[in-house]
């Protein structure tokens, strides 16, 4: 299961990291991603990697300030998040994509399995 943690309230202009356990499914994931959920706003990709090769994407309003990394031995994926802006107050969710095929894990498409959401809060 996957768990995420480490949603707070912060300041603009501060930092957070978020993290998430995937716990005993690492050999079995391609990729994992962060989405987004704001009040009454449609979910949204935030970053991704792919699981054994690190590749990374971002979604363009998180360039720069962002940053999706993976430890292989913990099982654990962080979203390191600089620079926060009021904006990116939202529910964050981890997601993994269980399979290569057809994956466009870049894009946001094709995750398969959710964890629980965190909230991030930024105040202006």
């Amino acid at each position: 299961q996957l768990q995420a943690s480490g949603g707070g309230l912060v300041q603009a202009g501060g930092s957070l990291r978020l993290s998430c356990a995937a716990s005993g499914r690492a050999f079995s994931t391609y990729a994992m991603g962060w989405f987004r959920q704001a009040p009454g706003k449609e979910r949204d990709f935030v970053a991704g990697l792919t699981w054994s090769g690190g590749s990374t994407a971002y979604a363009d309003s998180v360039k720069g300030r962002f940053t999706i990394s993976k430890d292989n031995a913990k099982e654990m994926v962080y979203l390191q998040m600089n620079s926060l802006k009021p904006e990116d107050t939202a529910v964050y969710y981890c997601a993994a994509d269980l399979s290569a095929l057809g994956s466009a894990w870049y894009l946001g498409l094709g995750y398969d399995d959710w964890g629980q959401g965190t909230q991030v809060t930024v105040s202006s």
